[in-house]
């Protein structure tokens, strides 16, 4: 028995208990009998009484409590089929099904939801009916059909089994045809717009993040909400309606625009019955699905495993309540005596120890990388690092420069966000300086995930190396003023937003003039196309003159410390 039975006289209890032994017809809403015992019940304790009945006939469990607050068993439903039982319920009040009776209908896939009419007699009156229709049914507006409203006495006329069997095979046959279709995740986006002015950008790069990664992107939602919902972010309706839309779309998967919580998680995912990822995860799949060298590998991991050892460990809380008390003598309570804590402990120490071995693997590849880069500084050889926000056209450039056509000079260059993980330096010439180490690096994104920023920062920090920064900036984009920012605000935070840099506002050609011309009175930087090759003299121009500054201002600092030894001596 669940719901709240506080209250209740003990012939009030007893009546609830003897709803177990209720038997109707297999197949069918209900009996008269029945019908009249929860009205009875119902008008006489003031609240809802309801019963969940499987398909055998048998009452499996009974709720002092409405639709919404009914306890349910924990039963996995197929992808095409319904829960395998219906729901049927009091009105003490009155009135039809309820918005949350129909809610409950869906969001739980019951075979039906039904509710009986108590009149002031506590007699039962007209008996209301829902079931759910199948995705993309033609002509109905609602995920459910509302069937018209019978008399008690007619309650179990309704066949409900050839019912539920005809709604199973159709949502089993559309399934079939869309599977056919089907070849990857199909994806619900949700971007909450907490006033921020460029939440629709935003949201288009969430889109664009989930392509990479290779969901379909099936619909995108903007949610305006100034003040967050602690446990569901959106709210309980914008579920219920998200739900209802993945239903339709046949969508699997809802990613969320804003880092979860575990709990959060744990909730909407309980709500949705979907597959729930926030950006951070989003990033660090494709991160995963990117990494092709050894550190990027291992950074990518240790990322992910930051990312995740709070969510596991707790996914793995509840087994705190299943221990510490040593056995029934140390007076644990019933439901919590066993091991418990171990397999938790457990957990938390693979996890440790998999970080540490991540750690100490990188640290040699460090090592290494700087002994590479010793050996750059021995040889006197200018270094320019080539940052930018991902898929700005970096590696792009960096093959037009060094005229890497084809392996194994050419850079991996692919108009998806983070096709390059690891930095790679390429030799090329300019003019007027002479030989140069181009690198190309990781690119950047507004909000980078801290597990990410601290995994790379080793690799990220090498850009502090070089003697001068190319910022690469995808004029073409819409939001190109936005994403410079970003990136500048990551470089303020390394540390490198003083160094000499030049500006390239790449993908010129695709750009709109008018917005190209702001930008490079905004910038002073260099409108230029990698792919078409336009600009590129001018840039090499630009370097020479920022590289030459650097050189000259490093000679002038050697004259000025060779002086004062002098005056030492």
């Amino acid at each position: 028995m669940h719901g709240n039975t506080s209250g209740l006289r003990p012939s009030q209890l007893k009546a609830l208990s003897n709803l177990y032994r209720r038997r109707i017809e297999p197949g069918r809403i209900g009996s008269l009998e029945l019908a009249r015992n929860l009205a009875e019940l119902s008008h006489d304790v003031r609240r809802e009484v309801g019963v969940l009945i499987d398909r055998r006939g048998r009452v499996i469990s009974v709720s002092v409590a409405d639709a919404k607050a009914t306890e349910f068993p924990d039963l996995r439903m197929g992808e095409n089929r319904l829960a395998g039982f219906h729901l049927l319920h009091a009105h003490p009040k009155g009135g039809p099904l309820s918005k949350g009776d129909l809610s409950t209908l869906f969001l739980k896939r019951l075979d039906a939801v039904s509710a009986v009419e108590v009149r002031q007699e506590g007699q039962p009156g007209l008996v209301h009916t829902a079931h759910l229709t199948p995705p993309g049914t033609v002509g109905e507006e609602e995920d459910w059909r509302i069937l018209p409203p019978v008399s008690s006495h007619q309650i179990d006329e309704f066949d409900l089994g050839a019912q539920v069997s005809a709604l199973e095979e159709e949502i089993a046959r559309a399934a079939v045809g869309r599977e056919a279709k089907k070849d990857r995740e199909r994806a619900i986006l949700v971007q909450i717009d907490q006033g921020e002015f460029d939440a629709e950008e935003r949201l288009d790069e969430l889109a664009e993040l989930a392509r990479t990664a290779g969901a379909e992107v099936v619909h995108k939602e903007l949610v305006y909400r100034r003040n967050l919902k602690p446990g569901t972010l959106v709210g309980a309706g914008k579920l219920e309606e998200l739900t209802s839309r993945a239903y339709h779309l046949d969508a699997d998967l809802l990613i969320f625009g804003q880092e979860l919580g575990p709990a959060q998680a744990r909730e909407i995912e309980a709500a949705t019955g979907l597959k729930i990822l926030d950006r951070t995860q989003l990033i660090l799949d494709i991160f995963a699905l990117h990494a092709q060298g050894v550190e990027s590998r291992l950074q990518v991991e240790l990322a992910q495993l930051r990312y995740m050892k709070p969510r596991l460990l707790g996914a793995g809380a509840a087994l705190s309540r299943i221990g510490g008390s040593a056995g029934s003598a140390a007076g644990g309570a019933i439901g919590t005596r066993g091991p418990g804590e171990t397999k938790l402990e457990l957990d938390r120490r693979r996890i440790n120890d998999r970080l540490s071995f991540l750690e100490k693997q990188l640290e040699s590849v460090s090592q290494r990388r700087e002994e590479r880069r010793k050996s750059r500084e021995r040889n006197d050889v200018p270094v320019v690092s080539i940052v930018g926000y991902t898929n700005a056209g970096k590696s792009t450039l960096l093959n037009a420069f060094t005229h890497a056509a084809e392996e194994p000079r050419r850079v991996l260059a692919e108009n998806k966000l983070f096709a390059t993980l690891r930095p790679t330096s390429r030799q090329g010439f300019i003019a007027g300086v002479g030989p140069v180490v181009l690198t190309d690096t990781v690119g950047f994104i507004r909000d980078l995930p801290k597990d990410l920023t601290r995994a790379f920062r080793s690799t990220l920090e090498e850009i502090g190396d070089a003697d001068v920064l190319l910022h690469v900036v995808d004029a073409a984009s819409p939001g190109a003023d936005t994403r410079l920012d970003a990136v500048n605000r990551i470089l303020e935070e390394l540390g490198f937003r003083d160094m000499p840099t030049v500006v390239a506002l790449n993908k010129a050609d695709a750009a709109d003039p008018e917005q190209l011309a702001r930008e490079v009175e905004r910038t002073d930087g260099i409108a230029v196309s990698a792919l078409r090759n336009i600009g590129l003299a001018e840039l090499k121009e630009a370097l020479a003159d920022a590289i030459g500054q650097v050189q000259r201002a490093e000679l002038a600092q050697r004259e000025e410390a060779r002086e004062r030894s002098a005056q030492y001596r």
